[in-house]
């Protein structure tokens, strides 16, 4: 017969497992740091992209053509943000996914250049990476259009 600490243990632990949970559909912990801060962390280049919302010519990211496994991360603060398995060749000059990885990446509106477009940030340091359209392949129909300045790589498990 279950006594009572066998009750309250298994109460605690189904709290614990919800709050695993909660903070797992959360995505990461926030990382916030000051400008002077990402400053001395980023290339002039990537801090003009990951915290001014800046944008790369199209067609001269190393990571355009990246076909090996791996994953794409937040190249402000290492967050996976990209599979290798969701890349695909756009054509529109800017590393191309179909689905970020979780809830990775989180958007927002965008009213800049006299348009309507959804922008994408890192969920962790809120880095802008770049936007994403409807007009993507199967499965989503999306196209996350990435700076490849706002990522890096890492080669292995996708």
């Amino acid at each position: 017969m279950p006594t009572r600490r066998d009750f309250l243990g298994l109460v605690l632990l189904g709290g614990a497992s919800f709050a695993f949970a909660q903070a797992a559909a959360a995505g990461p912990a926030r990382l916030t740091l000051s400008e002077a801060e990402w400053r001395r962390r980023l290339t002039p280049a990537r801090f003009a992209i990951l915290r001014g919302a800046g944008t790369e010519p199209a067609f001269t990211s190393s990571l355009l053509h990246e076909q090996r496994a791996g994953r794409f991360t937040c190249a402000g603060c290492g967050t996976a943000l990209f599979s290798s398995r969701t890349k695909y060749d756009s054509g529109t000059g800017w590393p191309s996914y179909w689905a970020p990885i979780g809830r990775s990446v989180r958007t927002s509106r965008d009213t800049s250049l006299g348009m309507t477009r959804t922008a994408v940030a890192c969920a962790r340091c809120e880095g802008h990476l770049g936007h994403v359209f409807d007009d993507g392949p199967k499965p989503t129909g999306l196209r996350y259009c990435i700076n490849g300045l706002a990522l890096a790589f890492l080669p292995g498990t996708a």
